[in-house]
């Protein structure tokens, strides 16, 4: 299981879900405009208003992202890198102890 995949795939989904209401806000906006409800200076500046908008609350998205990966990580059981290189560690230095046992056996 690839976690920075995982990721990957959750950012790309949020951008793209970001670029798809932006897309509709636009089409709005543009049809406002058309129909005189609003004129194209207050068009953009809502247009301009909703880019900044979720431009500072992307770095919130972000973060709850992450934390929800690792807390759905955690709730399936998967371990932490930290966890898997300490095991690593520890299988290294057992698998040394055997090697010297076996050493001072056969000596």
């Amino acid at each position: 299981m690839d976690n920075n995949n995982w990721m990957k795939q959750l950012l790309m989904l949020g951008i793209g879900t970001t670029s798809l209401v932006a897309d509709k806000m636009r089409e709005v906006s543009d049809e406002l405009v058309k129909d005189g409800k609003l004129n194209p200076e207050q068009a953009k500046a809502v247009m301009d208003d909703f880019v900044q908008q979720i431009k500072s609350e992307q770095g919130n998205w972000d973060a709850q992202m992450q934390r929800q990966l690792r807390n759905m990580m955690q709730e399936l059981g998967v371990p932490r890198q930290s966890e898997v290189d300490e095991l690593r560690g520890r299988i290294d230095r057992l698998e040394r102890q055997v090697r010297d046992l076996e050493n001072k056996l056969w000596r």
